[in-house]
């Protein structure tokens, strides 16, 4: 009588193919399943409009001239209603750019980062994709409040001799440009977060970038400064949402690409290190 073996047959294992387009809804569903972005974004949108509806309503054109406090609306001549409905942008700025840091940095404090980068191996999709998340949102987002800022705020200017509406020149532009701004912010808080690896350095460079640099470098020489200035970060980013070009700023087009020059500079920092260095 002959035993027959049996041989068990092989467990079947099946290959997952990690796409670009599934890194990036994977991203996206870590994004909006964390209730810190939720409430960030709703905190920079409303810092955006706020500002910008109360510099309107309290602007008054005899503060200055009368010798007392100017008040939101009354810092200079150069007031128009634009500029003061975009008066929110530095509060927003920090807000979005905070939101941008948590999103990357916030993995490495958590340690989640080693499960996001072993389930992609190649890992610079995964800081394409999650700069292509915050961006698009923060473009939307930022873009709606400038407009709702300008809106609630044109009542509070009707008869004044800075009024605009969305028709006239450079309005539109503008508000869209602040709109891309703030979303390249975000795009800028991203690489941070993944370059310096840490929330609170990483907040605290974002912070230094587009708030304190400019202030220190008025210590500078006047002709280093006067050269220098309009390239820092948050100098060229708001040349990008400026009704007027200043003859000390660069124009709307050029403030654009410096500013992303910036972005991109420090992306490529952050994509070097994520490639080169352990997790």
């Amino acid at each position: 009588m002959s035993v027959t073996s049996i041989t068990p047959a092989p467990a079947r294992t099946t290959k997952y193919k990690v796409t670009g387009l599934g890194v990036l809804r994977s991203e996206w569903a870590k994004f909006w399943s964390l209730r810190s972005s939720w409430i960030t974004l709703g905190v920079a949108v409303f810092l955006l409009v706020l500002f910008g509806a109360i510099a309107s309503y309290t602007y008054s054109p005899d503060a200055v001239a009368a010798g007392g406090p100017p008040g939101p609306g009354a810092s200079d001549g150069d007031s128009t209603a634009v500029s003061l409905a975009l008066t929110g942008v530095t509060f927003a700025s920090l807000a979005i750019g905070v939101l941008g840091v948590l999103l990357s940095a916030g993995e490495y404090s958590t340690g989640m980062i080693r499960s996001t980068l072993a389930a992609v191996p190649r890992r610079l999709p995964v800081l394409w994709s999650k700069a292509l998340v915050i961006g698009p949102i923060a473009l939307v987002l930022a873009t709606l409040g400038a407009l709702a800022a300008f809106q609630l705020g044109t009542p509070g200017l009707d008869g004044e001799r800075i009024a605009l509406s969305l028709g006239d020149d450079g309005v539109l532009r503008s508000l869209a440009g602040a709109g891309v701004y703030l979303a390249l912010v975000a795009v800028f808080g991203v690489a941070l977060g993944m370059l310096i690896r840490s929330s609170a350095g990483a907040i605290a460079a974002l912070v230094g970038v587009l708030l304190i640099l400019p202030g220190l470098a008025s210590l500078l020489p006047d002709s280093w400064y006067d050269t220098l200035s309009p390239y820092f970060p948050s100098n060229a980013g708001s040349a990008v949402y400026a009704l007027h070009e200043s003859s000390d700023a660069l124009s709307p087009g050029a403030g654009l690409a410096v500013f992303a020059g910036w972005v991109a500079l420090t992306l490529a920092g952050a994509a070097l290190r994520l490639v080169k260095t352990d997790v």
